[in-house]
């Protein structure tokens, strides 16, 4: 009943972002190329949309967007658009918003996997769909901030042990893994980046949530695994340039979560910037003209535009 709670916070949230998008013009623009198998299988979970800017040009640079729901839903591009993806098309990227796994269709790497294996396939298909794969920046809100977080500390990482566990973090899903899944930038949006301190800024949840659902135990009885899907262990001097941004007022995902992260990524250098939104809740107010503008910038400046 918790994790359905939980589960039903995302969702309603996600329609409250959409719901304030007339606020900023509602969006109209169709995909460009919809419902592409990135894996070469079947799976509704291993699609993505791309959308191209409406200005003709030869080439794109590249951002890939990742929902958020609480690694719950298999299937919410199309709302990853709607909420941050139309502004990076207006500033000139092209926007790449995949599906992938949920926890229900396999445990924790197989997200990571799916998200690495999006990005190689826009380097294998980048004349087919104009991308300029000299830049591919990642994004992505709450859940979806925690894998495009991932991503980008594990950048030209293989495998990673803690303690006795040892996770492959590349994968094959897909093939094209003579491509990298390299990404130049990160902007994280409200994601959970460090599961051992989500309660309470403290410590672990319990059996019935939605990380313990992901990795497929009670996090309290595995820390390894623990440590190992928290993108805060991976931190190091190497990581791309992250920008994050977190409501004071996020009820779903603790604020400290952000804190933590950005300190760690400021250590090392790697830190543009943290952003802290008066009143920001879990997509409503956090999501605004000025972040999105802010957004949009660091990606603008990361890409070298």
């Amino acid at each position: 009943m918790k994790r359905l709670f939980i589960f039903l916070i995302t969702i309603c949230n996600t329609i409250c972002i959409l719901a304030q998008q007339p606020v900023f013009g509602m969006p109209t623009t169709n995909p460009d190329w919809k419902d592409i198998n990135y894996a070469g299988d079947d799976m509704e979970a291993h699609r993505l949309d791309i959308y191209l800017p409406k200005t003709n040009q030869k080439k794109y640079k590249v951002i890939i967007a990742i929902y958020g729901s609480a690694w719950f839903s298999n299937n919410m591009k199309g709302a990853t658009y709607f909420s941050i993806g139309k502004p990076l098309t207006d500033a000139g990227f092209a926007v790449v918003c995949i599906n992938h796994r949920s926890s229900a269709d396999a445990k924790f790497p197989a997200q990571i996997h799916d998200v690495k294996a999006a990005i190689r396939f826009v380097r294998a298909h980048a004349k087919e769909y104009k991308f300029d794969t000299s830049f591919i920046g990642i994004t992505g809100f709450s859940s979806g901030g925690h894998l495009s977080s991932l991503a980008g500390v594990t950048n030209d990482m293989k495998t990673r042990k803690v303690g006795q566990t040892t996770i492959d973090i590349e994968g094959n899903v897909g093939g094209n893994l003579n491509c990298s899944s390299r990404v130049d930038a990160v902007v994280d949006w409200f994601g959970p980046v460090d599961m051992a301190r989500m309660e309470n800024c403290q410590t672990v949840k319990d059996e019935k949530s939605p990380e313990a659902a992901l990795m497929g135990c009670t996090p309290a009885d595995n820390p390894d695994l623990v440590a190992l899907i928290s993108p805060i262990t991976y931190v190091n001097e190497k990581c791309p340039h992250f920008l994050v941004f977190h409501g004071d007022a996020d009820n779903v995902v603790p604020h400290c979560q952000s804190e933590y992260f950005s300190e760690a990524l400021k250590k090392v250098g790697c830190l543009e910037n943290f952003v802290t939104v008066p009143n920001g809740q879990h997509g409503p107010i956090t999501f605004n003209e000025n972040t999105f503008k802010q957004m949009t910038d660091f990606f603008m400046k990361e890409a070298g535009k």
